[in-house]
C-alpha cells in the first residue's frame, strides 16, 4: 500500500494516470500530450510499472500502457477518489481533453515521431478551438 500512494504521490504521475484511466497510449504519445521530456515519462512510468497500477505491452517499436487489470479490480474506491476529487481540476480536465482530441484525430505515434511540435501545435490549436466554440455556445 506504501508503495501506491508512494507512486501517485507525483504530480506528473498523476497526470499521467488521469490519461491512462481512459486511454491506453505511448511513451511518445504521453510526451506530447503532457508537454514532459521523453526520459520524464519514462521514468514515471517505470514507477507506475512497479507498483502494479499500469501495465504495458509491446506492439512493433511502441510499448503501450494502460491501467493493470489488477489495480482496476482492487483500486475501484481509489480510482473514484481520483476521478471525483483531483482528475476534476480544470488541468486535468484539459489535458483529458486534449488526448480525446489526439485520439480521434488520423495523428499517430509517427506523426509524433516525425514532427511533434507539429502535432502539438494542432492539439492546442483544437483544444482551443473547441473551448471558443463551446464559450460562444453558452454565451447565447
Amino acid at each position: 500500500m506504501e508503495e501506491l500512494f508512494k507512486a501517485i504521490g507525483d504530480e506528473n504521475r498523476l497526470r499521467i494516470l488521469n490519461l491512462l484511466t481512459d486511454y491506453e497510449l505511448c511513451v511518445c504519445e504521453i510526451e506530447v500530450l503532457l508537454d514532459l521530456n521523453q526520459s520524464n515519462v519514462s521514468r514515471h512510468l517505470g514507477k507506475l510499472k512497479s507498483s502494479g497500477i499500469i501495465s504495458s505491452y509491446k506492439d512493433g517499436q511502441w510499448i503501450h500502457y494502460r491501467l493493470s487489470d489488477e489495480f482496476k479490480k482492487n483500486s475501484t474506491d481509489l480510482l473514484k477518489y481520483l476521478r471525483e476529487q483531483v482528475f476534476n481540476r480544470s488541468a486535468y480536465v484539459r489535458e483529458l481533453r486534449k488526448c480525446k482530441i489526439y485520439i480521434d484525430s488520423p495523428l499517430s505515434c509517427q506523426d509524433i515521431t516525425s514532427d511533434k511540435d507539429r502535432v502539438q501545435v494542432f492539439l492546442e490549436g483544437e483544444l482551443e478551438r473547441q473551448i471558443f466554440l463551446e464559450e460562444s455556445k453558452n454565451e447565447k
